[in-house]
């Protein structure tokens, strides 16, 4: 049971990080790609991180299809620990892709 929660743990702080480092590191590097280009850069990466949210929630997950087959499992196997806990990797990637968007809004922020 101990080592079932502890995998279950370590899957929530990688989703977690991983959509967090999807919408910062994208926002970083369409930064680069702004003072480059010679447009704003916290404008360009507060726009890249708005609108990448979804993708790296996506990303993290693995793709759409596995979370999808683990709830149609659940749903009519009946196994409803499957349906949970899909839910709870889903919630975890959107909390970290939103706390990534908003660091992206307070170094806008703090420059202004």
């Amino acid at each position: 049971m101990v080592i079932v929660l502890s995998a279950i743990f370590n899957s929530i702080v990688n989703n977690f990080l991983i959509s967090f480092g999807v919408v910062v590191g994208a926002s970083i590097f369409s930064g680069v790609g702004a003072v480059i280009t010679n447009d704003p850069p916290l404008r360009a990466m507060l726009d890249i991180a708005s609108s990448i949210k979804i993708w790296a929630v996506a990303v993290t997950l693995g793709g759409t299809f596995d979370s999808f087959a683990a709830i149609e499992k659940g749903l009519f196997e009946g196994e409803f620990k499957s349906i949970v806990k899909q839910a709870i990797y889903v919630l975890a990637a959107l909390l970290g892709a939103n706390t990534g968007y908003n660091a992206i809004k307070l170094i806008q922020r703090c420059s202004e």
